[in-house]
């Protein structure tokens, strides 16, 4: 279904340094991303993987380009271009540090160390707006609260044809968990899909996507 379709997927979180030993990230552990990854593969499409530093395995047959940073992940994603999908499920911190040490901070009486943190770029909606923009480009939002909401108003902020949004709360387990249950919110409106495992999202998805590419 997918034969001859080159798509990029971005997964797994990012780290920011600090300092050489410490970092910023988040919880995410690219579980979604390469199940993603896989269903793609398995429907024939010639998938770029960018992964920061997940917990997961990279799937097998596809093109991995391991990060660390969203300046690197950034990088990677205008690299593979041109393609006729991109799903980018990653967790990229929208932070990082402007005045990370070469050396390790260390504990002074002075007190804690001074950061000051600057916004990272925002690699779905610089996708969205380039100039080889994929047909298709679907972004992913996981929230805590109001998720319908935030998911749609961010679909039209980015720019993508889609979003995936799910609810994240500690209770759902959904972050790091083997299932999620996810909304894609589209122009057309919202779907609710039950809670699945990951890989049933994933082959869902694909299933959409192939029909989209079609």
């Amino acid at each position: 279904m997918l034969t001859g379709k080159r798509i990029l997927v971005t997964s797994g979180p990012t780290h920011e340094p600090i300092d050489p030993v410490r970092y910023i990230a988040n919880r995410s552990s690219g579980a979604q991303g390469t199940a993603i990854a896989t269903a793609l593969r398995d429907l024939g499409a010639e998938v770029v993987f960018v992964t920061g530093p997940a917990q997961v395995p990279a799937p097998v047959g596809v093109k991995v380009v391991r990060v660390e940073t969203a300046l690197q992940m950034l990088e990677a994603v205008e690299a593979a271009l041109p393609v006729e999908a991109a799903i980018m499920a990653a967790a990229v911190a929208d932070w990082r540090v402007a005045n990370a040490s070469d050396q390790k901070m260390k504990k002074t009486a002075q007190g804690f160390p001074d950061l000051h943190f600057i916004e990272n770029p925002d690699i779905l909606r610089t996708l969205s707006q380039h100039a080889q923009r994929p047909r298709l480009v679907v972004g992913f939002a996981a929230e805590t609260e109001n998720v319908i909401d935030h998911a749609t108003a961010k679909r039209a902020r980015k720019g993508c044809d889609w979003i995936l949004a799910n609810d994240v709360s500690p209770a759902t387990g959904i972050m790091g968990g083997a299932e999620n249950a996810v909304h894609l919110v589209t122009a057309e409106g919202v779907e609710d899909w039950p809670r699945m495992a990951k890989s049933e999202v994933a082959d869902r998805l694909a299933q959409r996507i192939a029909q989209a590419l079609a």
